[in-house]
């Protein structure tokens, strides 16, 4: 009989549904139980593409014995961290705190009044390799709640108070009040990425594409930089993380040479990919990097469209079998070719993507290219390449995940307004367009079922994706939308103390109720952290409308984190970036109608910059001549110049001298 997720708008959990787990969703009537039977918690958070996740459920979860003794001991509450991402932090924490990391399935036992007391991540049915089987965990657990009460609710206040220190580690900084020589950071950004290369990433096993990592390389002149840079993007690209055949990157790379990927495909990540390797190719003029670009947002439109956006992710399992829809064996390429007479060309089909006889996982070949190949397929394998793919749709299919992250379309529409193709950049202003209809209603939500209220991560990237609107549109709804996202963060987000000074945002808006704290994001991870995000958005829309005040406050939340900024920048890329539009932005200003100079500066990186351009409201633009570009930094413009040569000799001069 299926249990309580069956009503549930999250696809992971409904997944759950016909669990013999009692689960609940996360609310104040599962609390409110736990509080009345006086029963512990035990809080599963996970993801629909979650690999581990599914196979906990299944050795677990679907386990009737099991099922019995969480139901028996305790109020089992099941999360999607992707839809309650605040919850998953809080108790991402916990877990990292008593282990030393953290990861999905994330299992947490917490009291009624939602303070943890063991945490870990997946857990085998019995004991095994070292780990304690779950049923043994469940069974100590739940005696140790009538046996030693008092020793686990002390343990749990300890713990809850070290979470709190955590999660508000910024408002134990001391703000700096000088200046931070941003040069010097980004030098020893610099040596510190390049101590940590290897092999095209920034660890040895597994490897994650690092975005930002890579940005930061992308940013500077240093020649060890733009050579890492290559190297990297050449790797992720030409490694099995990318799939060669239907396109899109896997989530990461188990290996250290990126040949065999963890198979599941994330909206973020190919938002956050594609958007680099577009300004890879327009800073080094190589079409490799657009062709990959291109591939990937090709891949997200085709696979990846729903009725209301873009879905969060495709499974790493198909029909229960981890990458299953994209290995191959030599034999099964044999067998397509000889279907389409193209049996002559095995050989160099298997060549090309490294298929052969012992594979490089279990028997089968993750396809991937040669370092010196080309990733645009060779005109006289582009009828097999095809033919591969349309055999592989037949095989059984990995699940999607239809939800719409507010967060992640609009890194994608981000992704697609900065492509160099027009059908891309449509794309982009009609997805941002769209989520203004199905994510607001009195409020922002962070999916299109507004069961969760909007993090402000969600906010900052939709802040940055309407700038970005408007810096290749030029109209003034751009500016509206914009100011009117910063108005609505102002009032729900923003933490000032009693004095009335800026203490940065917190995660979560003041309508969220059911949290046992607020937390405030600093650190980047798989994804940049809310606050540098927040800080570049801020100041972007501070340079389009040239104004002071937007700037300065963007500047007061890197010195808000200035002495990490200073002293630990790996631990914060993506701030060190909004640093640079808060005290180094350029304003780019070309007026009027799309001209030969403003289609240039499309092809441009636009590192550190910002574009306004059209006829609209933006006071850089009042009194300013058409067909003249002018570059300007903190309130001091260049005398303006009529051709690219010039311009190019202008943004060079303000960005690396």
């Amino acid at each position: 009989m299926p249990n309580r997720l069956q009503y549930s708008s999250s696809a992971y959990l409904a997944q759950h549904a016909d669990n013999p787990v009692d689960w609940w969703e996360w609310s104040e009537e599962a609390f409110a139980t736990a509080r009345a039977l006086d029963k512990p918690i035990f809080l599963s958070v996970g993801y629909a593409a979650c690999h581990w996740c599914h196979v906990m459920a299944h050795e677990s979860f679907e386990n009737s014995a099991i099922a019995h003794l969480i139901n028996k001991y305790f109020i089992p509450i099941k999360v999607d961290r992707e839809e309650r991402p605040d919850v998953d932090s809080i108790y991402m924490a916990a877990t990292q705190l008593m282990t030393g990391h953290g990861g999905w399935p994330m299992s947490v036992f917490m009291t009624p009044e939602m303070k943890p007391f063991l945490a870990g991540t997946y857990f085998p049915p019995v004991d095994r390799g070292g780990q304690p089987g779950f049923t043994k965990v469940v069974t100590a657990l739940g005696e140790a709640w009538v046996s030693e009460r008092t020793r686990i609710e002390e343990q749990a206040e300890e713990l809850a108070k070290a979470i709190r220190q955590e999660l508000s580690f910024i408002d134990r900084l001391t703000p700096t009040t000088e200046s931070i020589d941003l040069i010097a950071v980004r030098a020893t950004l610099t040596e510190q990425l390049t101590e940590r290369f290897h092999r095209g990433g920034f660890s040895v096993a597994p490897k994650f594409p690092r975005t930002s990592f890579v940005n930061a390389l992308l940013e500077n002149e240093d020649p060890r930089s733009i050579e890492l840079t290559q190297a990297a993007l050449r790797a992720m690209s030409h490694g099995g993380l990318y799939d060669h055949l239907d396109g899109g990157f896997a989530r990461y790379s188990v290996d250290e040479f990126w040949a065999v990927p963890h198979f599941e495909k994330m909206l973020c990540d190919q938002a956050q990919l594609a958007a680099l390797y577009f300004k890879a190719s327009k800073r080094f003029h190589v079409e490799e990097f657009k062709s990959v670009a291109i591939s990937t947002l090709d891949f997200v439109l085709r696979a990846m469209r729903v009725p209301t956006g873009f879905a969060s992710s495709l499974d790493a399992d198909a029909a229960g079998i981890e990458g299953s829809h994209i290995t191959w064996t030599k034999s099964e390429v044999a067998e397509v070719l000889a279907a389409t007479g193209d049996l002559h060309l095995l050989d160099a089909s298997c060549h090309r993507w490294h298929i052969s006889e012992a594979g490089n996982l279990e028997g089968r070949s993750v396809p991937r290219l040669n370092d010196t190949a080309l990733f645009d397929t060779p005109s006289e394998l582009a009828n097999v390449a095809e033919a591969l793919r349309a055999s592989r749709l037949s095989r059984p299919q990995p699940s999607r995940d239809d939800k719409v992250i507010l967060e992640w379309n609009a890194m994608l529409a981000i992704a697609l307004l900065t492509s160099t193709e027009v059908r891309h950049q449509h794309e982009g202003l009609a997805l941002l367009n769209g989520l203004f209809d199905t994510h607001f209603s009195t409020g922002w939500w962070r999916t299109e079922a507004r069961a969760a209220h909007a993090t402000l991560a969600d906010l900052a990237w939709l802040l940055e994706a309407c700038v970005s609107a408007f810096e290749l549109s030029g109209e003034d709804d751009w500016l509206e939308k914009s100011k009117n996202i910063a108005d609505y963060v102002h009032l729900h987000y923003q933490d000032r103390n009693e004095a009335g000074e800026l203490r940065g945002y917190f995660s979560q808006d003041d309508l969220v109720n059911d949290l046992p704290t607020r937390t405030k994001d600093l650190f980047d991870g798989a994804a940049p952290a809310a606050h540098s995000v927040w800080t570049r958005a801020l100041a972007k829309l501070g340079l389009v409308l040239g104004d002071a005040e937007l700037i300065s406050e963007a500047q007061s939340m890197v010195h808000l984190a200035g002495t990490v900024v200073r002293d630990y920048p790996l631990e914060v890329v993506d701030l060190v970036n909004a640093a640079g539009y808060a005290f180094e932005g350029l304003e780019i200003v070309v007026p009027g109608d799309e001209n030969s100079l403003s289609a240039h500066l499309r092809l441009t990186p636009m590192i550190r910059s910002v574009l306004v351009t059209g006829a609209g409201s933006s006071p850089l633009l009042s009194g300013r001549a058409p067909n003249l570009a002018y570059v300007c930094q903190s309130g001091v413009c260049q005398l303006p110049v009529d051709n690219w040569a010039d311009l190019d000799s202008q943004i060079a001069e303000n960005l690396y001298s």
